[in-house]
């Protein structure tokens, strides 16, 4: 049977709309607990509401690039396994370079060679062991990181802050150098896109462009992505 028939078949769909439709089960559950949870703590409506708006507008640039990343895989994996995966996990360069490691497996190239249905099983195998470890861990480590960040920043607020701060930065340094290196058009992308983000963040703190700050992740993804891929 052709490999890209099992990949956007009935039983395919079913079995990976059975998680997406679990995922945003539980977003709609803690949205309503965050909700309680604020007015609990003394927020006022307008607070969570402009809260909520900034983060839908924040994550708009990350999902078109997971969005293009889904396309991608769209014609290697099928359309069910990309929509499942990037739905749940929204790694892209995971995603892509597990489904490689699994078909290269049985010896064929993603992207190159013709899929074949063990080729697709290997992938999607690779994809979902892949992610295990991690899901396992937070499942288990989950309910005890209170009393670890605790230990870690000694019960300074301030200590913490600093310690999640630097680790953000050091995972986005880590992701942004392997790119830069390469001196290609993804360099470019990433140069760009600091750059963007530097020009947004100053023009955001003038009192008349505050409202800039919801869009600057996005403005900055889209404008270093559109001048990329118009480059020779």
């Amino acid at each position: 049977m052709d490999a890209m028939k099992i990949a956007n078949g009935i039983p395919m769909w079913i079995a990976c709309g059975i998680p997406v439709v679990l995922v945003l089960a539980q977003a709609v559950i803690f949205a309503r607990s965050a909700w309680k949870a604020g007015e609990k703590i003394g927020l006022t409506d307008q607070q969570m509401k402009h809260a909520v708006r900034s983060s839908a507008t924040t994550s708009i640039g990350p999902s078109i690039v997971i969005l293009s990343g889904m396309l991608s895989l769209l014609i290697t994996v099928g359309a069910p396994m990309a929509w499942m995966r990037l739905s749940l996990i929204g790694s892209v360069m995971f995603e892509s370079i597990a489904a490689g490691f699994g078909t290269s497996s049985v010896g064929v190239q993603l992207g190159a060679d013709p899929m074949t249905p063990l080729a697709l099983d290997m992938a999607v195998w690779t994809m979902v062991l892949g992610s295990i470890g991690w899901i396992i861990f937070a499942t288990i480590s989950a309910n005890r990181m209170d009393k670890v960040q605790h230990k870690i920043s000694g019960g300074d607020p301030a200590k913490l802050m600093a310690i999640s701060t630097a680790a953000i930065i050091g995972a986005f340094s880590s992701m942004s150098a392997s790119h830069l290196i390469k001196l290609n058009k993804y360099s470019i992308a990433c140069v760009l896109g600091a750059v963007f983000m530097a020009v947004l963040l100053k023009l955001s703190e003038k009192e008349n462009m505050r409202w800039l700050k919801e869009w600057n992740l996005t403005i900055a993804i889209l404008s270093a992505m559109i001048i990329t891929a118009l480059l020779p």
